[in-house]
């Protein structure tokens, strides 16, 4: 997947190998930020960003 690539809660928990619910409380606790607030409430995601705020190495 391309590196600017937007994807959903349960394809970028995915990709960090956790449950969504996990990554949701994330968000809850204030330990990373979606890149974009859908209108719905639902979160797109930059995974390499994602990475970085959580202080995984990119595996590109």
């Amino acid at each position: 997947m391309p590196p600017s690539e937007l994807v959903s809660t349960p394809e970028a928990a995915k990709a960090l190998g956790v449950s969504p619910r996990t990554l949701q409380r994330y968000v809850r606790n204030g330990q990373v930020t979606p890149e974009i607030t859908l209108p719905s409430g639902q979160y797109r995601w930059n995974v390499a960003k994602l990475r970085r705020q959580i202080g995984m190495a990119d595996e590109d």
